[in-house]
């Protein structure tokens, strides 16, 4: 098998982030009106953020600062203090405005974003799941099942959430900025100048800051999960560790680990820490710049601002890191998240290696004639299983292959079934190319029972049924009978438990062989089908397996030769080649490589009953 690892699709170099966000863009704009109501939304609340001080500002040139100048008019002069609070009422009714605004934008983007990012997370995980349904068996080499499950929870969860809430941070941001800076040079292009210049140096800590601590995190979680692996490792071999006195020398290697862990944290919360202050310190000092300039405007004669505007300006410049932290914050966020975009379109991009030709046809009937012609093929390049092999199946005829493990018994079973194709040569059922058959109509005439069965969550029945949901009770209660598990007949509803755990190994396997039988199909594979359950089990499966080949093409593929007895035919597989071929009794008088095993094995057998005779009669 192959040991290679799936590749991602890489996103690297200093452009990896614009066709990153392009690609992941596109599944957010599936839903236009959705992400235009959202843009739309988040930007009509940046826009009412950015007008808050030039309401502020007018509220006190045009409100607050009158009512005082007449307030102390009428003080000075003696005259009673009537003063009309008229224009109080207006303003509050233009914050109160503003507000409600920005409470209808936020409703909206909240809407519009929870629902792009529920959409976007089911597009992804539906195409993720469909590809790994289409995907071969070779796929599945190089994949480890942790790999796959990440891709459909915590990835396909970071890069939705980039794409809604992160993506809602920039686009509020650039709003604020823009409008903000365009506010400010209108009123006063002087102190505007003192904020603006103050920007690239605030992108540039925030930008260099986010990028230490996206290093430091990543390391981070890359340690942990190291940490987890050797904690795993070793407290699961803890016997092996014991017993070779090797409980320092390992507790040293986690210190070390640990150690590791310790400094890249402490360099991440560090620099998070730190990252507020330094962000809001440059904030003030440019506040600091506003007051002292805008102040000597303010009070010089004639004034170069109001009082309104300065108090607008200070606003503007204690606030203005907000907008550039989310902005920022976005790009951190999308960063981070391009390692899980990798992974989520690597696995979609997988190419699919076995896949329907373009002139495949589906076929209603196959006999079950098969035939492999000067065949060839490697799971890894260079290192070919099978070479020229060639193998004539006639329909009807059960076929056992007998071997030492890697000898390429699976690999064949394997080629039939069309779960992996020659490298050269071809494989021809009922005399056509299997690859100018549709790959569902020739699994539909296929049943194959593996070595450990595998049940899914439900009913005994549901999983009978599961390749002919189609079928009637009774069909099902016959495929029962006709595989020797009656006792499942009165247990039909009963569930079976995740992966079938409620039912014991021998049950799983009498259910499969069930679950083939019902399929009715012209091609049966059995990989080691009875090797993991136990003498008095196998029995019981015996008589299924016997029903089961009568009348169809079978391909058996078993270690214990006591249950191949009764096959048509018997082939010994030693490094991709057939070294025998007969019955069993043709083989028998051979007296070559299976009449070896088959002895080996009956010796074996009758020594175990021997000893445990012995050990019964010692007992007594």
């Amino acid at each position: 098998m192959q040991n290679n690892y799936l590749q991602d699709t890489k996103f690297k170099g200093k452009g990896a982030l614009g066709p990153f966000l392009k690609r992941i863009f596109g599944y957010s704009f599936r839903y236009r009106g959705a992400s235009l109501g959202f843009i739309g939304a988040t930007v009509l609340v940046g826009l009412s953020d950015a007008i808050w001080p030039i309401i502020w500002m007018y509220f006190l040139d045009l409100v607050i600062v009158p009512l005082v100048n007449e307030y102390q008019t009428l003080k000075q002069q003696g005259l009673p203090v009537q003063l009309d609070y008229s224009r109080l009422w207006e303003y509050f009714a233009y914050f109160l405005g503003n507000g409600v605004v920005q409470v209808i934008g936020v409703f909206i983007f909240i809407w519009f974003g929870g629902k792009i990012q529920e959409n976007v997370l089911f597009d992804l995980r539906d195409e993720m799941f469909r590809k790994l349904q289409k995907l071969s068996y070779s796929f599945y080499d190089k994949s480890a099942m942790g790999w796959l499950l990440s891709r459909l929870t915590s990835d396909a969860d970071r890069v939705a959430e980039l794409i809604s809430w992160g993506f809602l941070d920039c686009v509020w941001g650039i709003t604020m900025i823009f409008i903000t800076t365009i506010i400010m040079f209108f009123y006063s292009w002087k102190l505007a100048l003192i904020v603006f210049l103050s920007l690239p140096l605030l992108f540039l800590m925030s930008i260099k800051i986010r990028a230490l601590i996206l290093k430091y995190s990543r390391a981070s979680r890359k340690i942990n999960s190291e940490i987890t692996a050797n904690f795993s490792e070793h407290i699961n071999g803890v016997e092996v560790n014991k017993i070779t006195a090797q409980e320092n020398r390992v507790s040293e290697d986690f210190k070390q680990l640990s150690k590791q862990m310790q400094r890249t944290t402490f360099k991440s919360t560090f620099y998070t820490a730190m990252y507020l202050p330094i962000v809001i310190f440059i904030g003030a000092v440019t506040a600091i710049l506003v007051i002292n300039a805008g102040g000597r405007m303010a009070i010089s004669l004639p004034p170069g601002i109001s009082v309104g505007l300065l108090a607008a300006f200070f606003g503007v410049a204690t606030r203005i890191f907000e907008p550039i932290m989310d902005i920022t914050r976005f790009y951190a966020m999308a960063q981070n998240s391009i390692s899980a975009g990798e992974r989520i379109f690597g696995l979609i991009d997988e190419k699919v290696e076995i896949q329907d030709a373009e002139n495949a046809r589906a076929v209603e009937h196959i006999k079950g004639h098969v035939t492999f012609n000067l065949v060839d093929f490697e799971y890894v390049k260079g290192k070919p299983v099978l070479q020229n092999f060639n193998l004539t199946i006639e329909a009807g005829q059960s076929v056992a292959l007998v071997g030492a493990t890697g000898d390429g018994k699976t690999t064949i079973s394997n080629l039939v079934g069309r779960f992996y194709e020659p490298t050269n040569g071809n494989i021809l059922i009922d005399g056509m190319d299997y690859k100018n058959i549709t790959l569902q109509s020739l699994r539909n005439h296929m049943g194959i029972v593996l070595q450990t069965p595998h049940l899914f969550k439900g009913t005994v029945k549901e999983n009978i049924k599961y390749g002919n949901q189609q079928a009637t009770d009774d069909e099902v209660v016959n495929a029962l009978n006709m595989v020797g598990a009656t006792q499942f007949v009165n247990r039909l509803e009963e569930e079976v438990g995740e992966s079938g755990d409620n039912l014991s190994l021998g049950e799983k396997q009498l259910v499969s062989f069930a679950r083939a039988i019902l399929a009715n199909p012209s091609i049966l594979i059995m990989d080691e089908a009875t090797s993991s359950v136990d003498t008095l089990t196998e029995m019981t499966i015996q008589q299924g397996v016997e029903q089961l080949i009568s009348g169809r093409t079978s391909i058996i593929i078993a270690h214990r030769l006591s249950t191949i007895k009764n096959c048509d035919r018997i082939l010994v597989i030693q490094k991709g080649n057939i070294i025998e071929d007969g019955s069993h009794q043709e083989l028998m008088k051979q007296r070559g490589h299976y009449f070896n095993l088959y002895t080996k094995q009956i010796r074996k057998k009758t020594e175990d009953k021997e000893l445990v005779k012995e050990r019964e009669v010692t007992s007594i």
